[in-house]
């Protein structure tokens, strides 16, 4: 049975020097990163700079990550666009690449209504056999999808088995868990709200923060879920300056600055993203200083 877990790392993507994709430091981060806390990883996604990459080279990665840490770790693939045509025929080359499950983000730009947010999502469904989460991000994509709509996805297509709720609304989060059938997967896509979520009904937490505190989240989320909520707060408040700390700018330019701070082969970025500046940068280091993880 796929086994979703506590911990998603939205994992970064690594470019080289030329623009060009690094994907055997995709793989080393991808292995990093499911040794440390991630019950399972995201590729291609917000964080990773999936807006940026073709659809070819999103495939090699879903591809590679599969064959890394596939028998081990659950792989989500994002396939998700304002586009429903052309999301379905990237979700079926998808499935080919042996990926488990695959992340939809409420249409962008387009704006849809409810009934278009529930008519997009549906099709994409009915094309695939893989499990899909649903991503509402309403600051990114200028939209949301309701509790209600996803209520209704949810009774009416099996393989809609679960959202990221990154809208920061802990309301429609209890919405969308009273509503929706049991075993449907609410993840917070926040990662300060990690903890207020799963009082409300949250699962887990699919994360950015987790590149740099995967394990103390993943423990986080494991005290709640056994009842010590006393653990699970102290480690809430010990993490918050690092969970709030990685969007001092926009995502995921703070996060891949840290990873390249400690080391590991976080890469370059694609424009429009950039690097951070010394000041960010700086401020990053006290970050994981003061929360001991550098």
């Amino acid at each position: 049975m796929l086994k979703y877990g506590n911990v998603i790392t939205a994992m970064i993507t690594p470019f080289k020097n030329d623009g060009s994709v690094d994907y055997d430091n995709e793989v080393t981060l991808a292995k990093y990163y499911a040794a440390h806390g991630s019950d399972g990883i995201l590729v291609a996604g917000t964080t990773g700079e999936g807006a940026t990459m073709t659809v070819a080279e999103k495939l090699e990665l879903f591809r590679r990550v599969v064959d890394a840490v596939g028998d081990t770790t659950m792989v989500m693939g994002n396939t998700g666009s304002n586009d429903t045509a052309a999301s379905i025929a990237f979700t079926k080359e998808a499935e080919k690449t042996g990926v488990d499950c695959l992340l939809s983000v409420v249409p962008y730009y387009n704006k849809p209504n409810q009934d278009g947010c529930y008519a997009h999502f549906k099709a994409i469904a009915d094309s695939t056999s893989l499990p899909i989460i649903v991503y509402n991000v309403p600051g990114r994509t200028g939209g949301k999808i309701l509790p209600e709509t996803v209520a209704k996805l949810a009774h009416d297509c099996p393989n809609i088995v679960g959202i990221k709720e990154a809208s920061g609304d802990l309301v429609a989060a209890a919405k969308i868990a009273r509503s929706t059938p049991p075993g449907f997967h609410l993840y917070s896509g926040d990662d300060s709200l990690t903890l207020p979520m799963l009082a409300v009904g949250g699962c887990g937490i699919i994360s950015v923060a987790s590149h740099l505190i995967g394990q103390q989240m993943n423990e986080m989320i494991q005290a709640f879920k056994d009842g010590d909520t006393q653990k699970a707060k102290e480690l809430h408040l010990k993490y918050l300056p690092v969970m709030e700390g990685v969007f001092c700018t926009v995502n995921p330019t703070p996060v891949k600055a840290c990873v390249n701070l400690l080391g590991l082969p976080g890469g370059t970025f694609r424009l429009p993203m950039i690097d951070a500046t010394a000041a960010q940068k700086d401020f990053l280091v006290q970050m994981m200083k003061d929360a001991g993880i550098m």
